[in-house]
């Protein structure tokens, strides 16, 4: 790629190395841009949302009806229509994966760890397997055998989670931190041990490796097409997103220095802030060609990587 590229070339290049699977095209695309406007869509207005990636009407039709069948989506009729919304019981889950997006790296260490011990014989096999994959997802690592800890958990995300896997009273929940006067290693080196940062890193390389020639081009020519602005905003989240879910969520004290997921933050700050405005357009446009009422983007949007406005 070349700085003489256009816009639209870019996009081709990226749809054509990277094409996004639609299942999570579609997910990106409703904590992007569906939940701002109230959270709900009509099936015309998705398929049109999609239509600019390359996914065809039944390739939707299938994702949403998987999304549904795992609970991630809801769906509703009205006659021959048909609307998509995130169910209640869903939603909590789906705004913190994505609030930690668009939120600057702030995270910091008091020195203590959260540690969930499943000694003895209180869980049960399935149990224990669907608690290592929650945790894993979370950010958690397996510091021993039946012990699994993070340096920065949230109690109401942990509790929300030892719900989910239906766990919860079964398993003991403890705060560390180094024990005064006796000799040890510090609890920092735990990190080294627990987690292999280095496919996240990776992860973030490749994404400024691909996203600076994109802020490269979009700052001397910010003017692009609505519907460019909109695959634009929707492909930088939804690579920024993937790498994201890998990340642990460590606090900045524990991070290796530099840390690349500082500069991958800041580059999607700044491409994002280039094409929201215009990418807004192209969403309510879309929206309201069903749905006249369609809201516009709530407050909360605008407060996405330190403000919009």
């Amino acid at each position: 790629m070349t700085t003489t590229m256009t816009c639209d070339d870019w996009i081709a290049h990226f749809l054509a190395t990277e094409p996004p699977r639609s299942k999570s095209l579609v997910v990106t695309i409703f904590g992007d841009a569906i939940v701002p406007h109230g959270g709900m869509v009509w099936l015309g207005s998705l398929i049109n949302l999609l239509e600019p990636f390359g996914v065809n009407d039944r390739l939707l039709r299938t994702s949403v009806f998987r999304l549904a069948q795992e609970g991630w989506l809801g769906a509703q009729r009205d006659g021959r229509r048909s609307s998509y919304a995130i169910p209640a019981d869903a939603m909590a889950r789906f705004s913190r994966a994505y609030r930690r997006i668009y939120a600057p790296l702030q995270l910091h260490w008091d020195g203590n760890w959260t540690l969930l011990l499943s000694a003895g014989g209180n869980i049960t096999p399935a149990e224990r397997s669907a608690l290592r994959k929650e945790l894993l997802w979370q950010g958690y690592s397996m510091i021993a055998p039946g012990i699994f800890g993070h340096p920065a958990a949230e109690a109401d995300v942990l509790e929300a989670l030892l719900g989910r896997v239906g766990v919860q009273g079964k398993l003991y929940v403890c705060r560390a931190s180094t024990l005064p006067q006796v000799s040890a290693r510090p609890l920092s080196d735990m990190v080294a041990e627990g987690w292999d940062l280095s496919d996240v890193e990776a992860g973030y390389q490749n994404f400024m490796a691909q996203f600076t020639p994109l802020l490269d081009l979009l700052r001397p020519q910010p003017a692009v097409s609505t519907q460019q602005a909109f695959v634009v905003r929707s492909l930088l989240i939804h690579a920024y997103r993937r790498v994201q879910l890998h990340d642990p969520q460590l606090p900045v004290e524990l991070l290796p220095d530099p840390w690349p997921g500082t500069q991958a933050y800041e580059l999607a700050r700044d491409i994002y802030r280039l094409v929201f405005a215009q990418a807004e357009e192209f969403i309510m446009a879309t929206l309201r060609r069903e749905d006249e009422h369609a809201p516009e983007a709530d407050d909360s949007f605008y407060q996405r990587f330190g403000g919009l406005r």
